[in-house]
Parts: structure tokens; sequence; C-alpha cells
């Protein structure tokens, strides 16, 4: 009897290997079809990871990333030592933050008004139209935002300050107003998409729920709160968690070409990223610029996890992992 237990404990592993292998060989089709999106993200994601120790080197281009010399955390100094490293933390902070609740909020809202609309051909139309902003390069939109804030030839000063008796402003001497014309640009080019990925969830929703809630006697309010923002709260979830962690990155183009690069502005419009890449162009130094990237990158993820550890105390259903 003893035998025969420690004859199958010695074969069961070797019937696991072989079930496993056969159940690898029966799903080869697909797994090969998974291949090349594999070799992409090893190459594309992973791969590029092992230019983070250029982040701790001071590169040199005749010695190569290996044989450059180590400089430990001097790197990071150029972040945190210098005199706008509140300014640039502090922008890069609050533009994130106001973005991702104005974003989220105005895109929910525009999803649901999207699927109330019964005629197909109009509904594709205003998706198609509301898409549109998020397509266009963001340097024709700052080419956009000069034809409309030019000091000179600008549509602001040309045509509806004079309407309102308004003296005409110098919109790239005056920080102050770009708070708001930054936020209003983001808005505008980001809200399409987003709000199509929410309208994708709305409308996977079972319509059974909104006709049992009209029975009830539910009206549009009630059924959007009651309904459609519970069952698209998990989509809601993910998409602030994702864009948490990236509050550390800027949209570059949005912070350096739509304000036309003017030194006027930098105490509003100067970010991270401007600042490092101002300070790339200057200094030349590619070592500062990675560990700007790999100081982002790590404040992105550990907010990520608190983020996502905050959902799982009130959630575990909707967190994300």
């Amino acid at each position: 009897m003893e035998a025969k237990l420690s004859t199958s404990k010695r074969t069961e592993p070797s019937l696991l290997r072989k079930t496993g292998t056969k159940r690898m060989l029966q799903y080869w089709p697909i797994m090969l079809m998974m291949l090349p999106g594999l070799i992409y993200l090893a190459i594309n994601n992973y791969l590029p990871m092992f230019g983070l120790i250029i982040a701790f080197k001071k590169l040199d281009y005749a010695k190569g990333i290996l044989g450059s010399p180590w400089v430990g955390f001097d790197n990071f100094k150029f972040l945190f030592k210098t005199s706008d490293a509140y300014i640039i933390t502090r922008n890069t902070l609050l533009y994130n933050g106001v973005f991702i609740i104005v974003t989220m909020l105005l895109s929910i809202a525009v999803a649901i008004l999207l699927n109330e609309i019964q005629k197909k051909f109009m509904a594709r139309l205003y998706q198609s139209i509301i898409l549109l902003p998020f397509l266009i390069s963001m340097v024709i939109v700052g080419y956009l935002g000069f034809a409309f804030f030019g000091n000179d030839q600008g549509y602001m000063n040309n045509t509806i300050l004079p309407a309102l008796g308004q003296e005409p402003i110098s919109w790239y001497m005056e920080p102050q107003y770009w708070p708001y014309i930054l936020t209003l640009v983001h808005l505008w080019k980001t809200i399409g998409f987003t709000c199509i990925i929410y309208l994708a969830a709305i409308i996977g929703i079972d319509p059974e729920y909104y006709e049992a809630a009209t029975l009830d006697g539910a009206n549009k309010w009630q059924q959007i709160r009651m309904i459609t923002v519970p069952l698209i709260m998990p989509v809601i979830i993910i998409l602030t968690l994702l864009q948490i962690g990236r509050i550390f990155y800027s949209d570059f183009g949005l912070f350096y070409q739509v304000p036309m690069n003017s030194g006027m502005l930098y105490d509003t419009t100067n970010v991270i990223d401007t600042y490092v890449f101002r300070g790339l162009l200057q200094n030349g130094d590619v070592g500062m610029s990675s560990a700007a990237g790999f100081y982002q990158s790590v404040v992105g993820f550990v907010l990520v996890l608190l983020a996502n550890w905050s959902v799982r105390k009130f959630s575990r259903d909707n967190a994300l992992f």
C-alpha cells in the first residue's frame, strides 16, 4: 500500500506537467497571436527601463552608458535644490488635480447627454465633433490659441473685447489669465475622448433598470444618481486611478506650445516637464532629465498604490487590484 502511495506521489507532478503542456498546445494559436504584442511590449516598455541607470550617472557619450561615472543622487538635486522647485511642483499638482476632477465631471455629464440622443445619425455626428479636438496636434492648438489671443491680430483683442467696451489685453504677458485659459484648452481637447469611454459604459447598462425606475416614478435626475453613476463607478475609479498615477506628469504641449514659451508666464505655466526640457536645452545634461523622469514615475506609482488602497477601504470590488 505504501509503495502504491509513493508511486502515485512521484507520478503526480509529471501528470500535472503533461496536463499543463497539453493545455498550452491546445491554445497555441491564441498564444501565437499574443506573441507580436508581447514582443512589442517588451521592446517598447521594458527594454528602455535599462536606461534608468542614467539617472544615477554623469553621462559621457564617449564612454557610453555603462562606462559613464556614477554620481549617486546628484542629478536629483537639479529638481529639489533649485529656487523654482516649489513653483513647478505646485503648478504640476494643482493643474493636474483640477484637470482630473473637472474632466471627470464634465465627461460624465457629456456622455449622459449623448446617450439621451435618440437619432443615431445625430448621436454619431455629435460624438465625432466632440472627439475632433483630441485628434488635433498640440502645435496646431498653440497656433489656434495665438490666433485667438494674439496682441495685434487676435480675435479677442480685435473683436470680442472692443464689442464689450474693454481695452485690449497683452495675453502673453499677463500670467493671471493663464490658469483659466490652460484649463479651458485642456477640457476642450480631452473631454471628447474621455466621454466616449464613459458613453460606452453607459450604453452597456441594461435598459430594464431604467424601465423599472420609470415605472416607480423616478425622474431623469434620480435615474442618473441611482442607476447610471453607480453602475459606471468601476470605470470612473479605473480612469481616475490611472490619471492619479500621472499627476506628476504634465501635457508638455499644453504648457509649452499654447503659452508660446513666453518667459513672462513661467510663474503660472512652468511645470516639471517644461522645466526639465528647458534645463536640458541649457545644460545638455541627460542625467538630470532622466532623474526627473525617474522621480515622476516613482511618485506616480506610490500615488496609484495609495489611491487604490483608499478605494479598497470603501469598496473592495471597485479597486483596481
